[in-house]
């Protein structure tokens, strides 16, 4: 007969089992992890932001189904996405997990103007919010060093970034970052195919997305089958080169909502 130690340890092993698989299946259907590792979409989220993404926002996409048919079916069912959603999606070239600010909805046109964006010919209106500050220096896993509107700017010293509030046609807000003029601040007119949505970053100057061709590493058109789902709320986040770095945790970003 197993002794009461024995039956101790095979009762941990058979919970921390429990809780793995829990877990695998509360991931796989509800929600998935993400860790911000670039600055794209400043100052909205932040380098080293950890966050969940929300993968019943729009129904199951291939990239989001746990079912063994929707490669083959594509979305189950759907909720539309929403212009000013910030959506995680696979990359079309690449496979690799971005994360952009919903702009322009199947059938729209999409063009930017000196760095304003016009949504089915409707400005949509930035209003001036300051300054964004940060520190010049190697950031996150990647160790990328911002890039500055008040450059050059030594190690160490204060990155400027200029802030507006972007309104939407549908009313919905959020801030966005301006660097300096770029070939991207104008472009095209877009248009937005069925089945299909064009995204931006928030950090308009430092963010490969639609307005760049899948060819030449940005997003183009991308397809809703590529879609994962909504970001909703930060978990924590860290300042430092790991998310196990506590000690670099940002104390004000605990369970910050995703705006």
């Amino acid at each position: 007969m197993a002794s009461k130690a024995q039956e101790g340890i095979v009762e941990t092993v058979k919970t921390v089992v429990w809780a793995l698989l829990i877990a695998g299946v509360f991931r796989t259907l509800f929600y998935q992890p993400f860790w911000i590792p670039s600055g794209s979409m400043k100052d909205t989220l932040l380098i080293g932001d950890f966050l969940f993404v929300n993968k019943m926002a729009y129904g199951y996409s291939r990239y989001s189904c746990p079912f063994a048919a929707c490669p083959i079916t594509g979305r189950l069912f759907t909720a539309e996405p929403e212009r000013g959603d910030v959506v995680v999606f696979r990359h079309p070239a690449n496979g690799s997990d971005f994360i952009k600010r919903l702009i322009g909805l199947p059938g729209d046109t999409v063009q930017v103007q000196d760095g304003i964006v016009y949504i089915n010919g409707v400005v949509a209106p930035q209003t001036d919010a300051g300054t964004f500050e940060e520190i010049k220096e190697p950031q996150g896993s990647q160790r990328g060093t911002p890039r500055c509107s008040n450059d050059p700017v030594g190690r160490g010293g204060i990155c400027i970034k200029e802030r507006f509030v972007e309104t939407l046609p549908n009313g919905a807000s959020h801030h966005i970052l301006n660097i300096a003029n770029s070939a991207a601040d104008n472009t095209p007119l877009y248009s937005v195919p069925a089945g299909h949505y064009f995204f931006m970053g928030d950090n308009r100057d430092n963010s490969q997305d639609s307005r760049f061709a899948v060819s030449s590493g940005g997003v183009g058109m991308l397809p809703a089958e590529y879609l994962i789902g909504r970001a909703d709320r930060i978990m924590f986040s860290s300042a430092g080169r790991s998310l196990f770095f506590f000690w670099t945790w940002r104390g004000d970003r605990f369970f910050k909502a995703v705006e």
